[in-house]
């Protein structure tokens, strides 16, 4: 009675196990916010009017069927220019951080600033939680203009 209740013990185990270890994978595939496009060399010369700024600027995605807080999350680049967040990220939606000046709404956010900050012969963008948490990064080369990360 021992053996068959210690072997019918070992099969539960091993399908609960098995069952959890297929849960993981799903729950990736659940999604959550990442760095989707860079677009670090601005169209034109580059001379520092907000037009040019704004064409410079990075996307970000939200692949999850709920809204996520973006409170104090921070865009850096290498040189370690930071822009922290507010509000939140719709489900399935994009928000494009652009480097100028302009009105920030749930889809575009504005740095404000006056000069560029993504390199065009290479740099790294990276996404990171409020707590400090890498969440995602994107590096380029010194080819194109763009990059899907």
């Amino acid at each position: 009675m021992k053996v068959r209740f210690a072997a019918s013990a070992a099969v539960v185990a091993t399908a609960v196990a098995g069952s959890l270890l297929t849960v993981a994978p799903a729950a990736q595939a659940a999604g959550g916010v990442s760095i989707y496009r860079v677009y670090y060399n601005s169209p034109g010369t580059d001379n520092r009017t907000n037009t040019s700024l704004n064409a410079e600027w990075v996307q970000l995605y939200n692949s999850s069927t709920s809204a996520i807080s973006l409170s104090n999350w921070k865009l850096k680049d290498r040189a370690g220019w930071t822009y922290t967040f507010s509000g939140t990220i719709g489900a399935k939606r994009y928000v494009t951080v652009h480097t100028g000046r302009g009105t920030n709404t749930a889809g575009h956010r504005y740095w404000g600033r006056a000069a560029y900050v993504w390199n065009n012969d290479g740099d790294t963008a990276y996404l990171r939680k409020a707590s400090g948490t890498l969440v995602d990064s994107c590096a380029w080369g010194s080819t194109g203009s763009s990059k899907y990360c």
